[in-house]
């Protein structure tokens, strides 16, 4: 046996120790122990067989620190310790065997620094260190071999710098760091023509990647999702024809997406996500017949969507979301039939729902197409989306019902129908029960059985035929006469008791003038009475806020429906001012609709109890929030972005879309209210100004100090 020269008993799940008296095996080239349930540590006698060039113990159990005597093997060429339990540092010693070619140490819980001597291995080809706990910086003398191939350290805690000299023997085909904490810029990788694979996501590299790569023939995949580059991207993209996965997400990458890109046939993903690119989407991109998954969200992105995305019939992934598309939904998109999850939602697309949508019958993770402005019905063929899990409308101008075929969608797990102008029952099956009460919410006039509606009259549920249609219209029209009669005849009987009450019985006269108020979306059921009822005459458990001019309150009014009541202080010192901003406050409001300006459901004025009554906002101020340390981590940059075009639509509305334009004078974090989906609201008008064209406009200083804009 002291003759033999190779010996593999590899994926014979042996157990236990490597036998120590394997080193007398002195001519052994080849020892192949991998793929099985061997134990305890490496031992240390292997040092001994100083003709081994090929040592592979992968995929064992293998425990304790890498014997340092390894560097005895002045030989060895190829050395495999990956998917073991091996910890400690890592020895420099293995800088000293000279002929490595292929060293892989993955998967183990090796931690410290790479040793510098590594660097020092003339002939490595192969480095593999993936998914350790390496930290500090890679030696930069990396690259200054000529023959590196593959260089492989993801999943680790690596800081500083690539080195900038990684390619310059121009032969690197695999280069994975990905994530990491590596900064600085990336190297030049234009000569670098023999790349296969690159990843470098999820690190913190800057700087401008518009020349950092050039024309790769061999190059399939490059991931640089989630860093800190900037810069365009570069036509040349589109001349890498055989890539497949071209991903830079997550990063500050502006101008235009190159229409040359329409051009890499065998492109599958294409994630460009969540940058600063601007311009159309290209419509060459309909010629990427082999993409699969698209992603343009969070971007600045303008135009239409192309009809030619229709032609992407191997698309499963489509999401062009949080951008700023106009126009229509094309209906060519219905041609994607391997679609399984669509989102469309925070643009500005308008006109209705195009019927084709119905035949994604892929459709199984989401179709959202809310916060945009699509208006007209929702297509019954949406009944056909039986696979779909979740489906989101809200935020639109949506009219007409809820179709009733919608109760097959049998899959869905959340709906969302709120803030549209729906009317007519919803319907009472298993999917719509399970809906949040929230996701019918602020609609023209819905109505059903479920939590958080109104119940429906007999006028919703059924309606008469048609040759009684006159008669209806009859019987209605002699209702509301009657009504009017009865109407100036109570009118004419508080009058009279009026004139004959006594002064002092202010709370008899309280109840019968002045106080009365229509609510516009609840129908005017809602009077004085319930809102001293609900809130215990302003009891001060329920107030949710204090401001200059008085408190707000919550209150759940007899039909379910939740306000917030702005009540100002009583009559003593600035009563003018009291009047003034109630009034202003009244008088805009009841003037001006728009979804991102709070909405003033009625009002009170009477001498000694004025109150305002809006629609309820769940997470309250963006002040609140930002004061509150775990809820304002929750604000993650995206969702700060769209509240901030929230108030920009807003205050564009204000000051370009009324007339006389209107001009806040208090824009701060306490008057902007937020709802569930944080989609931001305007409030507080108290002080705000109509812009006369025609008159000077200069005031006296007002709004919140450090608030103000210059020259205001």
């Amino acid at each position: 046996m002291k003759n033999l020269v190779n010996l593999a008993l590899y994926r014979n799940k042996l157990r236990g120790p490597i036998p120590h008296s394997l080193a007398n095996l002195s001519r052994l080239e080849s020892l192949y122990l991998y793929e099985n349930q061997l134990s305890g540590p490496v031992p240390s006698e292997i040092r001994d067989m100083k003709n081994l060039i090929d040592l592979e113990l992968s995929a064992n159990n293998l425990s304790g620190q890498i014997p340092r005597s390894l560097s005895n093997l002045t030989r060895l060429e190829t050395l495999y310790l990956d998917l073991n339990q091996l910890s400690g540092p890592m020895p420099s010693e293995i800088g000293d065997m000279k002929n490595l070619i292929d060293l892989d140490l993955s998967f183990n819980k090796f931690r410290g620094p790479i040793p510098h001597s590594l660097a020092n291995i003339s002939g490595l080809e192969f480095l593999y260190l993936t998914s350790n706990q390496l930290s500090g910086a890679i030696p930069q003398d990396f690259g200054s071999q000529a023959s590196i191939v593959e260089f492989q350290l993801y999943n680790n805690l690596l800081s500083g710098s690539l080195p900038q000299q990684i390619c310059q023997g121009q032969s690197l085909q695999r280069l994975a760091v990905n994530n990491n904490r590596l900064s600085g810029p990336i190297p030049d990788f234009r000569n670098c023509t023999s790349l296969i694979r690159v990843r470098l996501n999820n690190n913190r590299f800057v700087g401008n990647i518009t020349d950092s790569f050039g024309v790769h023939p061999q190059l399939y995949l490059i991931d640089m999702n989630h860093n800190r580059l900037c810069g365009e991207l570069s036509p040349n993209w589109g001349k890498c024809k055989k890539l497949t996965f071209l991903k830079i997400s997550g990063n500050n990458i502006s101008g235009k997406i190159p229409p040359k890109i329409g051009q890499l046939t065998q492109l599958g993903l294409l994630g460009l996500s969540f940058n600063k690119l601007v311009g159309e989407i290209p419509k060459e991109l309909g010629g990427l017949s082999t993409l699969f998954h698209l992603n343009l969200s969070g971007n600045q992105i303008s135009g239409h969507v192309p009809a030619e995305i229709g032609k992407l019939i191997n698309l499963e992934v489509l999401d062009l979301s949080a951008n700023m598309l106009t126009r229509s939904i094309p209906a060519q998109l219905g041609q994607c039939y391997k679609l399984w999850s669509l989102n469309l939602s925070w643009n500005s697309l308008n006109g209705s729902i195009p019927s084709q949508i119905g035949d994604l019958v892929s459709l199984q993770v989401q179709l959202d197409l809310s916060h945009n402005s699509i208006s007209g019905p929702i297509p019954p063929e949406f009944a056909k989306l039986v696979m779909l899990e979740l489906l989101n409308l809200s935020h639109n101008r949506i009219t007409g019902s809820i179709p009733l075929s919608l109760e097959d969608m049998g899959s869905l797990v959340s709906l969302d129908f709120s803030y549209n102008e729906l009317e007519g029952v919803v319907p009472n099956n298993k999917v719509f029960r399970n809906a949040s009460p929230q996701a019918f919410r602020n609609n023209k006039g819905l109505c059903g059985d479920l939590q958080g509606l109104l119940p429906c009259n007999q006028s919703h549920r059924s309606k008469g035929p048609k040759k009684h249609g006159h008669k209806v219209v009859i019987s209605i029209i002699a209702s509301l006469i009657g009504i009017l009669f009865l109407v100036l005849a109570i009118i004419g009987v508080l009058y009279l008791l009026r004139k004959k009450a006594k002064k002092g019985n202010i709370e008899a006269t309280t109840r019968n003038h002045g106080n009365i108020f229509s609510i516009w979306n609840f129908d005017g059921q809602i009077a004085y009475e319930d809102i001293i009822q609900v809130t215990e005459n302003f009891d001060s458990k329920y107030c949710i806020g204090t401001g200059t001019f008085g408190n707000v309150y919550k209150a759940v009014l007899p039909t379910g429906h939740v306000v917030a009541l702005k009540k100002f202080h009583p009559l003593e010192g600035e009563t003018r001012v009291n009047d003034e901003s109630f009034k202003n406050e009244m008088c805009i409001l009841t003037e001006i609709r728009h979804r991102n300006i709070v909405k003033l459901y009625g009002f009170c004025l009477h001498p000694r109890c004025m109150f305002l009554v809006y629609e309820y906002m769940e997470k309250g101020s963006l002040a609140r929030i930002l004061s509150n340390q775990a809820e304002a981590i929750g604000l993650d940059w995206l969702k700060r972005v769209n509240i901030i075009k929230s108030v920009a639509n807003a205050l564009s509305y204000l000051h370009n879309d009324c007339i006389p334009p209107i001009i806040h004078r208090d824009i701060s974090s306490k008057n902007i209210l937020l709802d569930m989906d944080l989609e931001a609201r305007v409030s507080d008008f108290g002080i705000a100004r109509l812009l006369k064209p025609d008159s000077s406009n200069w005031t006296s200083l007002k709004g919140t100090h450090g608030y103000i804009a210059p020259g205001m």
